[in-house]
């Protein structure tokens, strides 16, 4: 039987998914805003919806999987504030529903471990709009949710590279402060490992096995680049916009042995360096 993926807001995580369901021979339905970005998606073989205005009723009718990574705003989720209804009508013959949330949703916990079991303590506006989001998907009767946790995505156009050549990278200190990362190529391979082992109520942090101080990273690129450290700044004195000031609110190492074992992934990424080294391999990690 043919697989059809409707993919609300069909971003930078769900074009990494898209070439692995294509050579399956799927159908993909992807949304966007944006009439340039349509026909990017188009050439990559997805059939694009210019949404919230397009017609979503054909996608609907033939989804057999559904993939939201649309975030939340002050009004709420967008797609359930608009489909909802929609979705839960056809909830039942649904084989999978994926939503990426973020680890955001766990709050500061210090440079301490979390998991998939840990309270649920967001420490921004952000988290709780997340929690909220998460919540909002899980009370559709009969709905195949899987949750996933993304920490903090890079990837091809996403990676230190750029700013380490131009000279304005610079290597933010907070004692203490750790982040978790994943490559943009494992979030698509955790991705398709859920749809072929579906486990409705499931939710799986998606991290790699080196939670790392952010001057680390950037220290690691200018490395591989062969060029000078970045400026070494103190949290404190650093010039850094509202939206970046705030993730270094929460530090926290973010476990994924849930995503492993139940999903049986091998990371391809398994800390930034190989990451980074990836990166730099495809393109000079422009």
């Amino acid at each position: 039987m043919s697989k059809t993926l409707l993919s609300f807001g069909h971003g930078f995580s769900a074009r990494a998914l898209s070439p692995l369901l294509l050579a399956r021979g799927w159908t993909i339905h992807g949304t966007t805003r944006s009439p340039d970005k349509a026909k990017t998606l188009q050439a990559e073989g997805v059939t694009p919806i210019l949404w919230p205005d397009g017609d979503l009723s054909e996608a609907l009718d033939s989804a057999t999987h559904i993939l939201i990574s649309a975030g939340p705003d002050a009004d709420g989720d967008p797609v359930l504030n608009l489909c909802g209804d929609r979705i839960a009508a056809i909830a039942p013959r649904l084989d999978w529903v994926g939503y990426l949330s973020t680890t955001g949703v766990y709050g500061d916990h210090q440079g301490g471990w979390v998991a998939e079991d840990t309270p649920l303590t967001p420490s921004t506006r952000r988290g709780q709009m997340r929690v909220d989001a998460e919540a909002a998907w899980q009370a559709i009767p009969g709905l195949p949710l899987h949750i996933f946790r993304l920490a903090g995505i890079y990837g091809p156009g996403r990676g230190p590279f750029e700013k380490v050549r131009q000279g304005t990278a610079r290597r933010i200190v907070k004692p203490g402060q750790v982040f978790s990362r994943i490559h943009v190529d494992d979030i698509a391979q955790v991705l398709l490992a859920s749809i072929d082992r579906p486990n409705p109520g499931a939710a799986y942090n998606v991290c790699d096995d080196d939670p790392a101080p952010p001057q680390d990273v950037i220290g690691h690129a200018a490395e591989l680049l062969g060029l000078p450290l970045p400026a070494e700044v103190p949290f404190d004195e650093a010039d850094m916009t509202p939206m970046a000031r705030s993730f270094y609110a929460e530090s926290k190492r973010v476990d994924n042995t849930r995503m492993k074992h139940e999903l049986g992934v091998t990371l391809i990424h398994p800390d930034y360096r190989t990451g980074l080294r990836a990166l730099l391999a495809q393109d000079g990690g422009a």
